[in-house]
């Protein structure tokens, strides 16, 4: 994989995280199968309507295709909006092709950025089948179109480790005196947890490797084999929890 297609970011503790990024054809699958689920939604809120417009009630009728409007409009206008601010950043089309949409700094993205993004997806779209945001996907360094550089955001893959799996702890075994980390440590190893599924085999291990070995020294602690990084990880994060901290 080469650096112009994945996400670097080096943390301030000096730890490389990566993320691949998406380009053009699985993005372009996530919307096919997003547009798919639109036109469902719009051919339900149609057979609605004109059992609404069968209606004897004149008023009841206008009430309900005021209703279905709104409802029309927001299924147009806020589909990948509400539903990236809502899923971390995923639509249903995004989380079948296992795709997300994160900031270039690597956090999940805020309602904020999820409307930024798509209300620029109106630009994107022309002058038609997204031109615009294809070519500005193939210029810009990170694959992204106009509402993705007006967000700062990017889109990743997400790689689900099944072969590689570890098996977890839900509790620390024995005393490991994870209260004498900083909280900035603690936060930095809750960090990686939580984005592994992202991150390719090789990077996840080198990463857990990286950062159970800086925790055993602080710590004092000589690693037992096999040395299971992610699992002691975990215990250290359960320990420190579970002090109140």
């Amino acid at each position: 994989m080469t650096a112009s297609e994945k996400l670097s970011i080096e943390t301030p503790e000096q730890v490389s995280l990566e993320f691949p990024l998406a380009g053009a054809g699985s993005r372009f699958l996530a919307l096919a199968i997003d547009s798919l689920v639109q036109i469902v939604g719009f051919a339900v809120l149609g057979l609605v309507a004109l059992g609404a417009m069968l209606l004897p009630i004149e008023l009841g009728s206008s009430w309900v295709l005021a209703i279905l409007l709104l409802f029309g409009f927001l299924l147009y206008y806020g589909y990948y909006a509400i539903f990236e601010a809502l899923w971390n950043g995923q639509t249903p089309g995004k989380r079948a092709m296992r795709l997300r949409v994160i900031t270039s700094s690597g956090r999940p993205i805020t309602p904020y950025e999820a409307i930024l993004r798509n209300l620029v997806r109106i630009v994107d779209q022309l002058p038609g089948i997204y031109t615009v945001g294809v070519i500005s996907m193939f210029v810009t360094e990170r694959n992204q179109r106009l509402g993705d550089v007006a967000a700062d955001t990017v889109v990743v893959h997400e790689q689900p480790i099944e072969r590689h799996e570890m098996p977890r702890r839900r509790t620390p075994s024995g005393h490991r005196g994870a209260s004498r980390l900083a909280a900035e440590e603690i936060t930095l190893i809750e960090t990686f947890l939580s984005r592994r599924p992202t991150l390719p085999d090789h990077l996840r291990t080198r990463t857990a490797a990286r950062l159970a070995s800086r925790v055993r020294s602080r710590l004092g602690i000589t690693p037992e084999p096999p040395a299971q990084d992610e699992v002691f990880l975990e215990e250290v994060v359960a320990e420190y929890r579970g002090a109140g901290r």
